[in-house]
């Protein structure tokens, strides 16, 4: 094994830190490839909060986004399954770092503008259902300064709104992390692209006091390079979402377009509010090379904002 060979062993929960913020998440998209319709869950632990987040986004161009976003359900004491009365959910390892499946119901909302989430508009009542399963499409990768890893996937199955079935095959990442994470205290970008002859792309830049720091890789066909030199750059209109984003992976740069945006109001415990918009996105490497993805920024309350 190398420093960013992910473990198997490591698919299953950890044994939680005293830290208030510690937190275990998985993380998973997919995009179509014509980038139509896309979608994101992400299941988050918070023992010491004693809350589970369950966050869900469907969005495409020219369509209502719909999202099921809950900060308050109830840390499952074994296992990733969820039961409530309006959100039923279970994620399964098929087969460590090979098959992840998401299945479930739950109530959501649907909103004419991804903007109507941070304007506080409850949007449409929506029932939304979940079967996608994720197969990995290259090589898991281990983070060697954190407890993460990454690992992009081909995605199949379906996804049901009141009823009208969406079929979401194409490509996709997932994650799994483990450890403390203060949402309000530095920000990210973070995104994984998928081109079109197969090069899986991925980049993490922190924005942190002493950074920027950059984790991620360029990998094909089983060759995995891991970042040595990072860069990001992007606009932002009002409510902080990019248009445009330019991505460095040493000598691979990427022109990264957003799509569709399901945002995030993100409130800390002692009422902080940061922005969290992430999008599906249209990649394109500098030698014309098109592909699709996800891209996220985390955007922190400003020191002293609450």
């Amino acid at each position: 094994m190398t420093e960013h060979s992910a473990d198997a062993a490591d698919e299953s929960r950890h044994l939680a830190e005293a830290d208030q913020l510690w937190q275990e998440s998985w993380y998973a998209d997919v995009v179509t490839p014509d980038g139509a319709i896309a979608a994101y869950i992400r299941l988050g632990l918070y023992p010491n909060l004693g809350a589970a987040w369950w966050h869900v986004a469907v969005v495409g161009p020219d369509r209502p986004v719909v999202v099921c976003q809950r900060t308050d359900l109830e840390v499952p004491p074994a296992g990733l399954a969820v039961s409530t009365e309006d959100v039923d959910i279970e994620l399964v390892v098929d087969k460590e770092l090979e098959s992840f499946t998401v299945r479930g119901t739950m109530t959501g909302s649907r909103h004419p503008e991804a903007t109507d989430i941070y304007d506080g508009r409850p949007g449409e009542p929506v029932r939304l259902a979940l079967d996608l399963t994720w197969a990995t499409d290259g090589t898991p990768y281990q983070y060697a300064v954190t407890t993460r890893y990454e690992i992009p996937c081909a995605v199949t199955g379906t996804v049901t709104v009141d009823g009208q079935q969406l079929r979401l095959d194409g490509p996709g990442q997932r994650d799994h992390s483990w450890g403390v994470r203060d949402w309000w205290s530095f920000g990210w970008c973070w995104s994984a692209g998928h081109l079109d002859d197969g090069t899986h792309t991925h980049l993490t830049e922190v924005r942190a006091e002493g950074g920027p720091f950059y984790a991620g890789y360029v990998q094909r066909a089983g060759e995995v390079s891991p970042v040595a030199r990072g860069s990001v750059s992007e606009d932002a209109d009002a409510h902080g979402f990019p248009h445009h984003a330019t991505v460095g992976h040493d000598d691979l740069v990427t022109e990264v377009e957003p799509i569709a945006f399901g945002p995030i109001l993100l409130r800390s415990p002692d009422g902080r509010v940061g922005r969290f918009p992430r999008a599906s996105a249209r990649f394109r490497a500098a030698d014309g090379r098109p592909g699709v993805g996800w891209i996220e920024w985390n955007q922190p309350p400003a020191p002293g904002a609450e």
